[in-house]
């Protein structure tokens, strides 16, 4: 628990909230205002780990992971790339709602765009109801303090702002140095996984007088494509080039054996019964990742591109060994951490995210219309329980998920009000955002 007399008010407001919470759950033992560790991966595919199906090498950390809590096997990305899909978690809403989400991705020399800085995200709403805030790892939305994480409720920020960085050098795609230490540019050397793992570990160990929200985002394993031994590639490469099943399975089995240390260090400061962990990725994942049995990767709104692992632990909240077909997206991620803060959106931009935490307390699955877009194919998909809506250029399908998760079968002549109702709904949905 967290000292007695700081933000008592906070806290008492929280409790409330928490235990209302816990009355609609049916449950008694949802603790008040629990830490929130969210870990995201970068462009790490549906089947990258083994307990999604990756048969060459092991993920033992997040297997595990998902023996003690909840595995998701409909979870999706808001966006197939990068910028999109991360400004739906820190804002909670459709990415489309704003210019910085309609960069697919934002380049690392665009210097006018970024996350407006008055724009309400996750951290603000949380440090607003007394959360220390944390982000270690990747931002990429926006490449200037003007718009990096400590001008959006971060007090701390310790990663790269733009959209990739090589991993021992620390340079971004356009040879610029792109590790930081909040505002200012960080000499660390060392492999950026590790790097990042390590200041997760000291973070959690600190004294904590406050809940904490701990938004931990990997850039492994993005390209390039180079596992922890492999400092001899950086002075070759600074492009998207090389690689190997080899290579990406060091850099995803790094990134599993760094969750662990992160995992143990919550363990030892004896704050994992009241912390909410949150696994995922940020899209589907690109040239050595195994989809498998889904179509196409990063960039396409074919499943392979959204279609991404997720994973929830939170013990004595959480039920353990439990797989769930709840249909998730990013952004309901952030609705689900506000709802187990006992946190509220800003009004003035209400979430498009639907809270889960329901769902991960053991409550049955709901259905609801969720939508994607990207401009520069161009392509849309809806999907509604399991039917999906997709359209690619001019070709528009209708598949059910259910029978169909490769989405071989089109099957909008054999249904053809199911595929007006929901190419309908898309299209109304898609007159309502920016393009």
């Amino acid at each position: 628990m967290y000292d007695d007399g700081v933000n008592r008010r906070e806290f008492v407001n929280a409790a409330v909230g928490a235990t209302a919470l816990g009355a609609a759950l049916g449950a008694q033992n949802i603790p008040a205002r629990p830490n929130i560790l969210f870990i995201l991966a970068d462009d790490l595919g549906y089947g990258d780990l083994s307990s999604y199906g990756r048969p060459d090498y092991n993920t033992p950390v997040l297997d595990n992971m998902a023996k003690e809590g909840m595995k998701f096997t409909d979870a999706y990305a808001s966006a197939p790339v990068c910028t999109p899909s991360r400004c739906a978690f820190h804002t909670g809403r459709y990415p489309h709602r704003l210019p910085v989400g309609l960069r697919e991705p934002l380049v690392d020399d665009d210097m006018q765009t970024g996350l407006p800085p008055d724009h309400p995200t996750v951290a603000t709403q949380l440090k607003k109801a007394g959360y220390d805030t944390i982000l270690i790892g990747k931002w990429h939305l926006g490449n200037i303090p003007e718009f990096g994480p400590n001008r959006h409720g971060f007090d701390e920020f310790f990663g790269i702002n733009g959209s990739a960085a090589d991993y021992f050098t620390h340079y971004n795609d356009r040879g610029r140095p792109d590790l930081w230490e909040n505002l200012t540019l960080s000499p660390q050397q060392g492999y950026l996984t590790d790097l990042f793992t390590d200041r997760a570990v000291e973070y959690l160990g600190r004294r904590h007088p406050r809940p904490f929200f701990l938004s931990l985002q990997y850039n492994a394993p993005h390209w390039p494509w180079e596992g922890p031994n492999d400092r001899a590639l950086a002075a070759n490469r600074t492009t998207e080039t090389g690689g190997s099943n080899e290579i990406y399975a060091e850099m995803v089995k790094s990134m599993d054996s760094g969750i662990g240390k992160v995992l143990a260090a919550l363990r030892k400061a004896n704050l994992e019964r009241n912390t909410l962990v949150i696994f995922t990725s940020d899209n589907g994942g690109e040239r050595y990742s195994f989809s498998w049995p889904f179509q196409f990767q990063k960039f396409y709104l074919w499943e392979g591109g959204i279609r991404i692992p997720a994973i929830v632990r939170w013990p004595g909240v959480v039920p353990a060994g439990v797989v769930t077909n709840q249909a998730v997206l990013t952004m309901d991620w952030s609705a689900t951490i506000l709802d187990a803060a006992g946190a509220k959106a800003n009004p003035a931009y209400p979430f498009d995210g639907d809270s889960v935490l329901s769902v991960c307390a053991g409550k049955p699955a709901f259905d609801r219309m969720v939508f994607w877009r990207v401009r520069a194919r161009p392509q849309a998909a809806a999907r509604m329980g399991k039917w999906k809506y997709l359209r690619d250029r001019d070709d528009e399908h209708l598949f059910d998920l259910t029978a169909d998760p490769g989405e071989s079968t089109d099957l909008k002549t054999k249904y053809p009000d199911t595929f007006e109702r929901i190419r309908t709904s898309y299209i109304h949905w898609d007159s309502t955002m920016l393009h």
